[in-house]
């Protein structure tokens, strides 16, 4: 093995320990129930490795009151705005790519235009208008601002621009129509996209915390982000009880991310959307 080889692995190595240390370390020290060992580990090799495991940590913070509300919020609000976004994001997308209409390539610059807007610059208007519709303090309005959005519609666009026309052109020809081609052509052919639109838009949803906080006032809906900021304004919570919560909000991404791992990278090189 050349010397390059070697140094471009040791590298490579280095990066991965780097990025993986601090999950690591998380979910160690969330299951330490000696709160002076994990002040003592945190900043030593022991957060890396571990010792006295115990769940204490966990059963600590669903004990707490509207902890297992707030983790059924997020896990609903997310599995609803994904959901929804995947459909609405890739019909919009496909009529886009594959239908003749009069103002499409208007529509597309708007699409594409959009996606340079930040949301907090939009965030007020949208709180008057949803204050006015009487949707504060409900489900609805942490998930119907979201389900569509104009950057998901692109990575959508970018797939289905780059599918081959003759196959569509074939069913066409055989009779089917365009919600015939979508459902059965274009939706299995393009899995790999709708697994990286899935997981960007889940990580976006998961961890939202600035819209949740302006329209969210009680426990009864609000999700995972806002209910750790809520319960750690009280300075008492031990360190592992952060710890533990850090770790229910990292591990379900992660296992997502996990599971339509291969569909993502395959997507992301396909696209040219590396680095």
């Amino acid at each position: 093995m050349s010397t390059r080889r070697l140094l471009t692995y040791a590298g490579m190595i280095a990066l991965s320990v780097f990025f993986v240390f601090p999950v690591v370390a998380m979910v160690v020290l969330s299951l330490q129930p000696n709160e002076t060992q994990i002040l003592a580990d945190q900043r030593t090799i022991w957060a890396f490795i571990p010792r006295a495991l115990s769940l204490e940590n966990y059963q600590d913070i669903f004990g707490r009151e509207g902890v297992s509300r707030a983790l059924f919020n997020s896990v609903l609000i997310t599995v609803l705005t994904v959901g929804l976004g995947l459909i609405v994001n890739s019909m919009c997308a496909y009529s886009l790519a594959r239908l003749n209409w009069r103002g499409r390539s208007v529509i597309l610059g708007a699409v594409v235009a959009l996606m340079i807007v930040p949301f907090q610059s939009v965030s007020v208007p949208l709180l008057l208008i949803v204050n006015r519709l009487g949707w504060l303090d409900t489900y609805h309005v942490q998930i119907i601002p979201f389900v569509a959005n104009p950057f998901f519609i692109f990575l959508f666009y970018q797939s289905f621009i780059g599918l081959p026309g003759e196959i569509e052109e074939a069913a066409l020809i055989d009779g089917a129509n365009r919600w015939t081609i979508y459902r059965r052509i274009v939706v299995p052919l393009s899995r790999p996209a709708f697994a990286t639109v899935g997981i960007l838009q889940a990580l976006f949803v998961w961890g939202s915390f600035f819209w949740p906080l302006m329209v969210t006032r009680g426990p009864e809906v609000r999700p995972l982000p806002v209910a750790m900021q809520v319960l750690f304004v009280d300075p008492q919570v031990p360190f592992g009880d952060v710890f533990a919560f850090a770790a229910v909000m990292t591990i379900p991404v992660l296992a997502l991310y996990l599971i339509f791992q291969k569909w993502f990278v395959q997507s992301v090189a396909s696209s040219g959307l590396k680095g």
